[in-house]
């Protein structure tokens, strides 16, 4: 099961009368309303001295203002524009791109096979090393494939808690059609494995999970799926490599369980793989 949700350049140059910060675009709400994290640069985050109510501008022609910060993660900003942001997103706006990647590659660079329907704030990565003929080779040995779509924002869903089944997560827009709820219905009767690719992917379907089945859904999901939550709607996971106090992580631990997939990353840096949205991938089958 893959994600179909295609990156924007969600990071846009934005000043207001005191200073000048890169500010990242995380999920848009409805009617203007997004979730932004706002930056000194791509290397170093905030907090920034931000007050509700003031205004900014973005490439000095696209106005907003602060609403709020969020309330669990509170380098994060509700952000209130006058317009529609898809023109300044096409004319001032990269890719979100932290300090660890040294040069900026255009959108085209955060895009995966599947992509298909704008939304996300960062690649929805896991499928990056999908290519054609990759999947034709699946494909000819009898694997079905299907989507769902997850508009994924800003990779901020780093553990900020010592309890991690205390965290907060902000809410992501999903959709699970019914074809696909029906396919990983009856793989699941049938005794196939379904398989995720990504997180995001685990989310979608644990969020359309009703107890007994997967059914269509469409909405936000705030679920943080962590050791304390059982996994019902897959068997395998082809993910990235996380940080150790991300949320990502949690849910892998959820999915294998933490001995093994300690046991992975132990692995993966003795043997010197690579982490985040260009680096190695792996996958987990229980």
């Amino acid at each position: 099961v893959v994600n179909r949700s295609a990156t924007l350049p969600a990071s846009l140059p934005a000043q207001n009368m005191d200073m000048n910060f890169m500010l990242n675009l995380s999920t848009h709400y409805g009617h203007n309303l997004w979730l932004a994290e706002p930056r000194w640069h791509s290397n170093q985050p905030g907090p920034l001295p931000l007050v509700a109510g003031q205004a900014f501008a973005v490439g000095n022609e696209l106005m907003g203002h602060w609403v709020a910060p969020h309330p669990g993660l509170p380098r994060l900003w509700f952000a209130q524009f006058a317009n529609d942001v898809t023109s300044a997103m096409d004319k001032w706006g990269a890719p979100i791109r932290y300090g660890y990647v040294n040069e900026g590659y255009g959108v085209e660079a955060y895009q995966t096979i599947f992509a298909a329907e704008p939304g996300s704030a960062e690649m929805p990565s896991a499928a990056r090393p999908f290519t054609p003929r990759v999947l034709q080779a699946l494909q000819a040995r009898g694997v079905g494939l299907a989507e769902i779509t997850l508009h994924t924002g800003v990779s901020s869903h780093e553990v900020e808690t010592a309890d991690v089944e205390q965290q907060t997560l902000y809410a992501e827009p999903f959709h699970v059609p019914a074809a696909t709820a029906q396919a990983v219905n009856a793989a699941r009767r049938a005794g196939r494995r379904v398989i995720a690719v990504g997180t995001t992917v685990v989310r979608a379907l644990e969020s359309a999970w009703s107890g007994e089945e997967v059914r269509a859904c469409r909405g936000f999901t705030r679920l943080y799926i962590h050791p304390g939550r059982s996994v019902h709607t897959v068997n395998g996971i082809i993910s990235g490599l996380h940080d150790s106090m991300a949320s990502h992580l949690a849910m892998l631990y959820a999915i294998a369980g933490p001995e093994l997939i300690r046991s992975a990353y132990a692995e993966a840096v003795e043997e010197g793989y690579l982490w985040h949205e260009f680096g190695d991938s792996h996958l987990v089958v229980v």
